[in-house]
């Protein structure tokens, strides 16, 4: 049985591979998926099998899998166009055997009501119509949304969104990644759903006040309507489209949907999530 990463140079596949590792897991039972042997270059010498394959070209993916592999199947970052890729994915997968497709959805799955989620719930159903033993790991928002963008926050002293006084469960990166680590070398998370989000659900208000306690800065949340959210985020460089995938995922932070709290993300990595402050601290150094 190989357990095998997709996008494993991504931000969260390598931290998944690096959590496998420090999980005494041989190098050579992990299969990391990447786009080329130069981007994989650091992770073949350490030991790591890799697989060469792109989502977006299907003839790449046969070899990308094998019977009995557990894979961690990473979602694709090019919105738009993720429904055709990772049919792509589900397909190799079924055409290979494997025997856990561990997918990273979004968190509330076929309720999650908002652009970003689309099209991890056609990839959900169509993982569920495919057959294959899955498990859903409903990843919520990563506190890494925010922390890295913390210099123009701090520049101008502002927390710009259109969230109102919603709120956030948000967990650090390698929470989630030590989520799919537990599934991968766990047993029982065979068609599984994990609502995966953070312990503590906090506002952008408390979060600039945070960052201002923390940096010694006056920062403060800045409420801002939609179409003045968009504005600003254009006018900082943000392409037109993805701006108003942002603009949407801050409604439905405002009608409480990444807000969710199920304990689930706690209880599959044994240990409290890494709380919105630490990240702070972290981003500032």
């Amino acid at each position: 049985m190989g357990l095998v990463v997709t996008g494993a140079t991504g931000h969260l596949g390598r931290l998944v591979v690096e959590g496998l590792l420090a999980a005494g897991v041989p190098a050579g039972d992990i299969a990391a998926v990447v786009r080329s042997q130069e981007k994989g270059a650091a992770l073949a010498a350490r030991g790591v099998g890799l697989r060469i394959a792109d989502y977006s070209a299907p003839e790449t993916l046969k070899d990308a899998f094998r019977a009995g592999d557990r894979v961690l199947f990473v979602s694709g970052s090019e919105v738009g166009q993720r429904v055709s890729q990772h049919r792509a994915v589900i397909e190799a997968a079924k055409e290979a055997g494997v025997a856990l497709l561990a997918y990273t959805g979004v968190l509330g799955g076929p309720d999650a009501d908002f652009t970003l989620a689309d099209e991890h719930k056609v990839t959900e159903q169509a993982i569920l119509d495919s057959g294959l033993p899955y498990t859903f790991l409903r990843n919520g928002w990563y506190h890494e949304n925010y922390t890295e963008n913390l210099a123009p926050v701090l520049e101008h002293g502002a927390v710009v969104a259109s969230a109102g006084e919603g709120r956030v469960a948000s967990a650090s990166r390698a929470d989630y990644a030590a989520a799919a680590v537990a599934v991968l070398t766990g047993e029982g998370h065979e068609n599984r759903v994990y609502e995966l989000s953070g312990d503590t659900a906090w506002s952008l208000a408390e979060y600039a006040a945070e960052v201002a306690r923390q940096s010694g800065k006056d920062v403060a949340y800045r409420s801002v309507t939609p179409a003045e959210n968009r504005a600003v985020l254009v006018g900082a460089g943000v392409p037109a489209p993805f701006a108003d995938i942002l603009v949407d995922v801050d409604a439905a932070i405002e009608k409480g949907l990444l807000a969710r709290g199920d304990g689930d993300l706690a209880r599959l990595i044994g240990r409290p999530t890494t709380p919105v402050a630490e990240a702070i601290a972290e981003a500032l150094k």
